[in-house]
């Protein structure tokens, strides 16, 4: 049966700031499709709010619109699709923002993160079994974002787009583990493979690479530095487990770097998704070590080296996208890590928000004066 319920739309991209006055996020009255054989009714329970997101909305990660938001999230299943048989109402889940079909070459290498069936629908903004299941009051289709689209009270979602998670974990937590936890964790101990004793630079600390710098604890990094403009994310990462911290507004930061490693860190992040970031990582690198770009940069941006630099120095420079996760082995990894306390997610929710003040949230992460907000649709303002 359709089901009516209020969603974040956006329709149109690159709006003024601040967005609270200008408010590219609508929240509209929108209809949801009942699931298909292979899909699930999802009660969405928490929704961060992310840079990707924040690059939909400022238009420097194309998308096409108008589509409903929300790709970082978690809720509890309302209803499966026929052919599904190992869920049930009422189980709790997490969401992946890029399902995996388990049948392409990507998916039966090992690396279900990039599956190939899933490229088309992102850039259609439908899902893998085809077309959407959202309209708006005038019967118009909605694209969905990531397969997702959990900024709204409900989503229909593929099978392969959750994991099934514990009951005693919150919503508002479980939400980072869809994307901030699997991105900045992963990219450390599954991109750079870091190992006990080594060195690590993570630039950018929002909440993908503040887990970064958790996830360089737990690997059991040596010296973890953190870098960023803003001096609350520096004390902040400090408290989660770097043992340096540099502003990168610094223009000795490359020198002080070199100086404190002897040459280098082992392993230089990217995960603000900012050119400036990875040339600062690239440069930050020792000999033989390892660059690994986990941020989307916007969409155009080019990233270049000395060619000599790269063979001579034999450096290596390498994407991660949703840090190279197979999701249903990391999701219960990472939340083994965080009842163990080693993962402390907590720490980085600022505030948990209703639908009312999603534009406003927006303008706290751009200007850097949050970490990780949630959205919970279902909270009174």
């Amino acid at each position: 049966m359709t089901l009516t319920m209020k969603a974040a739309v956006l329709r149109d991209v690159a709006r003024p700031k601040p967005y609270v006055d200008s408010t590219p996020l609508v929240i509209e009255d929108v209809t949801l499709d009942p699931p298909q054989p292979l899909e699930l009714l999802v009660r969405i329970g928490g929704a961060g709010l992310c840079h990707s997101d924040l690059s939909v909305i400022n238009g420097s990660l194309g998308r096409g619109v108008p589509l409903v938001l929300g790709h970082e999230g978690a809720g509890e299943v309302v209803e499966v699709g026929s052919a599904i048989t190992d869920l049930k109402p009422g189980d709790p889940v997490i969401f992946q923002f890029s399902p995996s079909c388990g049948r392409c070459r990507m998916c039966l290498s090992g690396r279900p993160q990039i599956c190939e069936e899933v490229l088309a629908t992102r850039v259609d903004g439908g899902l893998i079994s085809g077309g959407t299941r959202l309209k708006d009051a005038d019967g118009k289709p909605l694209r969905h974002h990531a397969g997702l689209s959990c900024m709204a009270e409900y989503a229909v979602v593929n099978r392969g787009s959750v994991v099934k998670i514990d009951s005693d974990v919150p919503m508002d937590k479980a939400a980072l583990f869809g994307c901030a936890v699997m991105t900045g964790v992963g990219a450390v101990i599954n991109t750079a493979q870091v190992k006990p004793g080594q060195s690590v630079a993570i630039f950018g600390l929002g909440g993908v690479g503040l887990c970064g710098i958790m996830g360089a604890r737990v690997a059991g990094a040596e010296t973890i530095i953190a870098v960023d403009f803003e001096e609350h994310k520096l004390a902040k990462a400090m408290e989660l487990g770097a043992t340096h911290a540099f502003n990168a507004k610094d223009p000795d930061l490359t020198e002080k770097i070199m100086d404190l490693t002897h040459g280098g860190v082992e392993f230089g992040l990217d995960l603000a998704g900012a050119i400036p970031a990875l040339k600062s990582a690239y440069a930050a690198t020792a000999r033989g070590g390892k660059v690994i770009t986990a941020g989307i940069s916007p969409i155009g941006s080019e990233f270049s080296f000395p060619q000599p630099d790269l063979v001579l120095n034999e450096k290596s420079v390498c994407g991660s996208f949703m840090g190279s996760c197979a999701p249903v082995r990391d999701i219960p990894r990472y939340l083994a890590l965080w009842k163990a306390g080693l993962l402390p997610v907590d720490k980085l929710v600022d505030r948990v928000i209703p639908f009312e003040s999603l534009n406003e949230g927006f303008d706290r992460l751009d200007d850097g004066s949050a970490l990780r907000q949630v959205l919970d649709p279902h909270m009174a303002a």
